[in-house]
């Protein structure tokens, strides 16, 4: 067994399934075991970690469903291959794991853009208001999901860089697989794209005429409204998940 199964510890006082999957997933993510290969037996796990096999099963059925393992019946399970999609499917098992850090987070990211829009309206050259018009305009296009969460994904990036701060734009670039996680849920759940695009709008026009207090308050109206549909998402998976 690899010695990042053996190093887990688990809480028994959260449920455990539930613990369990997040340990497993640190250990899949680890690189002990390549995706698609196959992963050890139930009754391995289950030694390994101390706990049942019905755990394990609960906890593997739960990975199952998030697209992270696959379960071959008579053959094992096994992880599924993912190359560069490994982090955003990580955290969309996150999502589904730990909603109320999901949030912690969602609301990080609300303080974070809303500085970036106030500052992108004092500090925006014309490059920026190109690169942000462009980005608008792409949006407007994508009625693909796909297609449209890089485009909003490029949006957010061109505001953080117009507002020059380089550790701001920094953090923006380092969660891009986050906000593409997070996006695509949320237009998911909303069915549509015309509405977010229609939200970003504002945002636009305030930084082009250089109105920070606007600015700042289009993108806190944003936020709202993409972490509402956000949770909508996760409640609507939760609920299918306990049935």
């Amino acid at each position: 067994m690899a010695t990042g199964l053996d190093s887990i510890e688990l809480n028994q006082r959260e449920a455990l399934p539930q613990e369990i999957a997040r340990k497993l997933i640190a250990y899949l993510v680890s690189g002990d075991i390549k995706p698609g290969a196959r992963m050890p037996s139930e009754r391995a796990l289950a030694a390994a970690l101390g706990v049942g096999r019905s755990s394990v099963r609960e906890a593997l059925k739960s990975l199952g469903l998030l697209g992270l393992v696959e379960v071959r019946q008579g053959d094992g399970t096994y992880l599924r291959s993912g190359g560069s999609d490994l982090l955003p499917q990580v955290i969309e098992w996150g999502l589904l794991l730990n909603e109320r850090r999901t949030m912690d987070l969602v609301d990080a990211r609300q303080q974070l853009e809303v500085i970036n829009a106030r500052l992108a309206a004092q500090r925006r050259t014309p490059e920026d208001i190109k690169a942000l018009t462009t980005s608008l305009r792409l949006m407007g296009k994508r009625t693909n999901p796909d297609a449209f969460v890089e485009a909003d994904i490029a949006f957010h990036l061109a505001v953080a860089e117009a507002a020059h701060n380089a550790i701001m734009l920094d953090i923006v670039r380092s969660i891009q697989s986050l906000l593409r996680v997070w996006i695509k849920r949320a237009v998911t759940e909303a069915g549509e794209t015309k509405g977010s695009h229609a939200e970003h709008t504002p945002i636009l026009e305030a930084i082009v005429a250089g109105d920070a207090d606007a600015a700042a308050a289009a993108m806190e109206e944003h936020m709202s409204r993409a972490a509402e549909r956000l949770r909508k998402s996760i409640a609507a998976d939760l609920s299918r998940q306990a049935t």
